[in-house]
Formats: structure tokens, sequence, C-alpha cells
């Protein structure tokens, strides 16, 4: 990367040796630095993936208005894409049936072996208006199919795997707006919290692993010690043949893609199970990645997704893939273990959160203030890391609550492809909005004050289930929901009177997945933070672990174990192989005399010499051990063979 200001500098002062003046010079300076800058960015899209076309799905409720600008510029300007893929998928299978549902199920009381897919919102059918159950037998099959596709991936070098990656980038970035539409109407979230939570996260993921991804992944040499001098020892990273992941419906791009990213460029497949509540985006998604392999010659099956319900999700488990990934609750993850201990498949669990804000009396007011909003009501709440509780210091808890409870007030819910909204809908429609109201109540009974909210919301002029936006104060400890997670667009605020109050509280539920400390001490905010019982933390900030990618993501205690993400998560799709072989042409082990088949008297005293030689802490008793074993290996002689 060139960089701009170094070239004006310089410039700037070869022409003032030549006795041009300063504004000239600098005029100068700059057109050669924009000059400069430009031959780098050509240069740089020679290096470019040819990008890939993938059908989007359409809908009679899409806002086309919103893609009037991309369709002008194609007519302009000739397709996106430069060479078309052959197979792709129909894009009639995308379109809507147009029927709204009045009281609608994934279930399908007619059929067992189908999932009904409809809008989140308008309770409008989606696509076909059903996707597959898929059977134990089918779930088995899809990862045979990956795992003769992996067969030859495996094979596949870094450059190549950075090829897939750069093609999938380039039509994310191409295909935003597509891609949050889709999330939408599988899901209700609003397109800004699609870009959020969809989007950007992952294309850093990608920029992530294409920069830091080989280096992770690289054998890697480790001290010998003295006793193996003469070895040289390596880690070796192995892809583990074929992942599985049980992924939920929150972010149905992201979760999918998260996990896609990793396996493949370990050189693994990977078989998906998808929300039940996801099973129509799912389709969309994974075609974009099918397309991308096949440019690059190589299987779309190395990537499977299987839909249905739990028996779907039970059978990839026990179905024979090499090491699972699995997000979701703790009783279903209880579930998960329990079947793969069958089988003795390595799982990760991601088991969501009760996460904590302690924000202290000196934090950057305003900054936590729009923090906590962003944190609390991102994605309607329903985010694994999403801010639970917040934790505030006494001495600013009342102007705290003074500050929110206006700003929750005037939080906009309605359809987020129909107007400017800040909540949508909830993915799992009316019961789950009926069983926050439940909890609310339940708070308000014990004692906690609702300033804004608290109910189901039914003035949006759009069937599905909507929650309003809501605010609780005085929550305490013993309330029911200050210990379980709420996943809902719920703020509830906790008075701390001291640091080890806010500690005692923050720590005194059953998860550990994340949390956040505002101050401006940043020595106090450490310590607070170090008390933690969490896997994560943000100081002064919030989430943004999850943006710097080479962290890794998970909790402790019900919140889960191991990790996804960064370096420790890409390792984690490979078996790790430890390798020695000689440093030296000709220098190898030999085993000595005392010690070969069949042993000797000496033997033992040859091993208790080796011991001290190298290991006592006595310089004396060291030199006597080297002297003592050069007796013995006059003494002794080697067996003739």
């Amino acid at each position: 990367m060139i960089n701009l200001q170094s070239i004006v500098d310089s410039t700037t002062n070869v022409f003032s040796y030549t006795g041009v003046t300063p504004t000239a010079a600098a005029v100068a300076a700059v057109s050669v630095g924009l000059t400069a800058v430009c031959a780098s960015w050509l240069l740089d899209r020679f290096q470019q993936p040819t990008p890939i076309s993938v059908p989007i799905p359409k809908g009679r409720t899409m806002i086309w208005s919103a893609l009037i600008p991309h369709l002008t510029l194609t007519l302009l300007l000739g397709p996106l894409s430069v060479k078309q893929m052959s197979h792709l998928p129909e894009a009639d299978q995308f379109y809507d049936g147009g029927e709204s549902l009045e009281n609608p199920s994934i279930q399908d009381p007619n059929d067992p072996m189908a999932i009904v897919t409809y809008d989140k919102v308008t309770h409008r059918l989606l696509g076909s208006g059903h996707t597959k159950v898929f059977s134990e037998d089918d779930v088995r099959a899809a990862v045979e199919r990956s795992r003769t596709a992996q067969k030859q991936w495996k094979k596949s070098n870094f450059k190549t795997r950075r090829q897939l990656l750069r093609l999938l980038q380039d039509y994310i970035t191409k295909h935003q707006r597509e891609i949050c539409v889709v999330a939408s109407r599988e899901t209700g979230k609003t397109m800004v919290d699609g870009a959020f939570g969809e989007v950007l996260t992952t294309c850093e993921k990608i920029a992530w692993t294409l920069k830091y991804g080989e280096n992770a992944l690289k054998s890697e040499c480790r001290p010998t010690g003295m006793l193996m001098l003469h070895k040289i020892a390596r880690l070796e990273y192995i892809p583990v043949g074929v992942m599985g992941a049980i992924i939920p419906w929150n972010y149905p791009f992201h979760n999918m893609y998260g996990q896609i990213i990793s396996a493949l460029f370990a050189g693994n497949g990977i078989v998906l199970k998808v929300s039940e509540y996801a099973s129509w985006s799912s389709q969309y998604y994974v075609s974009i990645v099918h397309t991308a392999l096949e440019s690059l010659g190589y299987s779309p099956d190395l990537v499977q997704i299987v839909t249905g319900f739990g028996l779907t999700g039970a059978a990839l488990v026990n179905g024979g893939v090499d090491k699972l990934v699995f997000i979701g609750s703790p009783g279903i993850g209880k579930v998960v273990m329990r079947t793969a201990s069958e089988t003795l498949t390595p799982v990760v669990l991601e088991l969501g959160g009760k996460d904590a804000a302690i924000v202290c009396e000196d934090c950057d007011f305003n900054q936590v203030v729009n923090l906590a909003l962003r944190g609390t009501f991102q994605n309607c709440g329903q985010n694994c890391i999403g801010l639970e509780r917040m934790i505030i210091h006494k001495d600013i808890y009342d102007k705290f609550v003074e500050a929110l409870a206006p700003k929750i007030q005037s939080l906009r819910q309605g359809n987020p492809l129909t107007g400017d909204v800040d909540c949508g809908a909830m993915t799992m429609g009316r019961a789950a909005a009926e069983k926050l109201e439940g909890m609310v109540c339940d708070a308000v009974n014990s004692g906690a004050r609702l300033l804004a909210g608290g109910h189901v919301n039914k003035s949006v002029n759009s069937p599905g289930g909507f929650f309003q936006p809501t605010l609780l104060v005085d929550v305490t400890p013993e309330m029911y929901i200050a210990q379980e997670e709420t996943f809902g667009p719920i703020m509830t605020l906790m008075r701390a009177e001291d640091d080890n109050d806010a500690i005692q509280k923050a720590n005194g539920v059953c998860y550990g997945l994340g949390s956040s400390v505002f101050s401006k001490d940043y020595a106090r905010a450490e310590k607070i933070a170090h008390a933690l019982a969490t896997g994560m933390c943000n100081i002064n900030d919030y989430g943004v672990n999850y943006l710097c990618q080479s962290l890794p993501f998970g909790g402790i205690k019900l919140s889960g174990f191991d990790r996804f993400a960064g370096v420790e998560g890409l390792r984690g799709c490979c078996h790790m192989r430890s390798v020695t072989t000689d440093k030296f042409y000709g220098i190898r082990t030999d085993i000595p005399p005392p010690l070969q088949y069949p042993l000797t008297a000496s033997g033992f005293e040859f091993c208790q010499n080796l011991v001290n030689l190298f290991y006592n802490n006595s310089l004396i008793e060291r030199s006597k051990a080297a002297v003592q074993l050069a007796v013995i290996g006059a003494t002794e002689k080697k067996p003739q063979i």
C-alpha cells in the first residue's frame, strides 16, 4: 500500500530545493501523490477476483425503489459480473407465493417433513412456502458428499483458499442491500442491524483470515530442550475433515459464513444445520459460496446445508462429522454434548449469556448512553452478547435513568422494509413477545419500575410479533429477569453501591459470556475487568472484541466452552500433529548400550545419571553424573547385530 503522506512530504522537499514557491510545491506534491495512489489502485484491481453472479431472492414485498440506483448502473455499465457461472440456482425458487398466513407456524400440520417459510413481519410465504426436513439418512448422505469433496479441497494451497475468500468478499460488498433484505424478511431485523451484524462482521472476518489465516495455520517449530538438541520439533495443523455446525436464526448470514470461512480456509468441508426459522434465506446464502467454489474448479458439495427440526440436528451430531460447533441454549447444548459423547465427537458450545456492563461514576457519560442503546436494542435485543444488565454506580444512577427514559420511549418500531424504524419484529413471533411481557410483569410485581414499553406492541400495522422497546429500572439480583437471558429489547438497570457491589452483581448469574466496564480510570477499569467471571470483556466499549477477529469468541460457566473465531478458533478446525525430525544430517537417535534389550545391570544407573546430568540443580552433581556416564559408556559394549 502506497503511503500518500510520505510521497507528498518527500515531493514537497524536492520542489522546495529547486526554488519553487511553497504553494506550487505543495500542489505538485499532491498531484504526484494522487497519481501514485491511482497507479496503486489500478495494480490492485488486476489482482482482484473475477466477480461471481448469483440470483437474488425476490419477493413481492421487497422495496424495489431502493434497488433503482443499482439497476440503473447495471444497465449503463453492463453486468457487474464479468464471468457468468454455470449451474446457478433457479431464481424462481426465491419468489414468494404471496399468500398471507393468519396464524403462522414453522411446522406444517399436514406435512411433518416440511418447514413453513414466511416473512416474520408480514407473515407472507417466502419462496415456495416450504423447505425440506432432512431425515437421518439425508444428513448422513450430506456429510458423505462433503467428505468426498473435501478429499480434493484439502490439497488446495492457501493461495487458492484466499481466492475463494476474495470471491466471497467481492460478492458481499456488491450485494450488501440484497443480503440485508433477505435477512430482514427472514428474521424481522432492520437494515442497519443487518449491515452491522450480517455484512460488516462477515467482511471483517474475511479480511482477517485473508491477512493472518495462513500464518495461524503454518507449521511452527517448538523448542526441544537439551536432551533432544539434535532434533527439530514442530507442530502441524491438519484439517479435521468435515466440520459440523448447528447455528441459530438471529444472524442467518453471518452465523453461516462465520463457520464456513474458518472451516474452508483450514481445508475442511462443512455441513451446517441452520435454524428452522432461517431455512429460506440459507438457500440463497449457500448458493453464493457454491458458485464461488465452482468458479475455482471445486465441488459445491464441500458446503452442505441441512434443514429441519431437533431430530435433524441430532442426526448431524452423530452423523459422522469430525467436530461440531453448537450455538444455542444451555438446555439443548447439554443434549448435544451428551449425544456427541456416544461417538466422542469433539464439540464447541456457545450457549448464550446474561452480559453486564458496569458503569462507574467517572465514565464518559454520553458515550455510555449511546453504547447502552446499541448494545441493548441491536437486532431487537436478539444477541447472545447483548447488554442484558446495566449496573450503574449510585452517584450517576438517577442521571442515567433520566437520560435513557425519553430516548427509549421515542424508539420507533414497525416493518423494517417500509420505513425508518429502530426495532423490528421478534423472529420467533408473538409467542416470544408474550414471554417477554411475562418476564417484565414479574419484575414489576417484584418491585422494578417500568419506564418504557413492557408490552406486546399491537399498534404496528403488521401481523408479526412485536415487543416494545423497554426500560426497567431498580432491578435487583433476585428477580427472574436479572438471572435469565431475555433475548429481547429490554434494558434493565441495577444500582451499584461501589465497585465490589457491581462486581458481585455482575458475577451473580450462571452465565459467563461477555461484559463491559466503563471508567476513565484505566487502572480501575482493568481491576474490575480482571474480577469478572466472563470469557470476554470490553473496557470503555461494547462488543468490539468480535470486530477484533484475532480474538477468540466464547464464554465460561453455563455459557459453554472452547472457542470459535480468532487464531484459536481457526486452529480449532484442525487436528494438532506433533512431528520430530533430525536436525543434522547423519546424526540420529540411537539407544545407548545399557538400555538396549536385553537390559544390563547398569541400565538403571545409566538412567539415574542421565537425569542428574540434565536436571539436577547442583553443578557438582551434574559433573559427577557426566563422569559416571562416561565410565558406564566405556565399560559397556554395544551388542553385535
